[in-house]
């Protein structure tokens, strides 16, 4: 099985016990300060990943760290570590996300301009995509792509819309092509 599908298997489970216990807010902040653990400090994903640490002494380390977290996320930390899945971490953080989300109605949607959206311009993109998906709340991510000469490009979910010049420019093309 591949590590995205452990990843999605772990954070589904996490997920269903936030949803039981109506926690899925307060797992969801918890999580996403192990992610920023996880992704800042290689030393402390090395000490996890080594072969020869014993699994008790990666867990009495993760107890430290997250001391007073929820024991659910403790014991998903700890269940990781027991079957070798530390570096799963990460993405499984993602797929809890992607859950809550999903459950609370809310879109994630990722905009490529070649400088940072205004208030005004997130605003607008932020009503576009409510009204599309009839999603409750959209939240927007801003990348800058040097790449975009002009116009913006908007990937909610697999669905990708393309306002760019250079976009334009390759549908026009197209359809020349089309024409002879």
């Amino acid at each position: 099985m591949s590590k995205t599908n452990v990843a999605k298997r772990y954070a589904e489970a996490l997920f269903q016990i936030g949803q039981e216990k109506e926690t899925i807010d307060f797992l969801e902040t918890e999580l996403m300060t192990v992610k920023e653990v996880y992704q800042t400090n290689e030393d402390f994903l090395s000490f996890l990943q080594h072969p020869k640490v014993e699994a008790d002494k990666k867990k009495q380390l993760l107890n430290e760290v997250f001391t007073g977290f929820s024991k659910d996320v403790l014991h998903t930390l700890s269940l990781l570590v027991d079957r070798h899945n530390e570096s799963i971490v990460p993405d499984m953080v993602d797929h809890f996300i992607t859950f809550a989300n999903v459950a609370k109605g809310i879109k994630e949607a990722t905009v490529y301009s070649v400088r940072a959206l205004s208030d005004a311009e997130s605003q607008e993109i932020e009503k576009i995509i409510t009204t599309k998906f009839n999603a409750k709340q959209v939240k927007i991510n801003n990348e800058i792509d040097p790449t975009v000469l002009g116009g913006v490009r908007i990937k909610v979910g697999n669905t990708v819309y393309d306002g760019t010049i250079k976009g334009k420019l390759d549908r026009f093309e197209r359809q020349i092509r089309r024409a002879n």
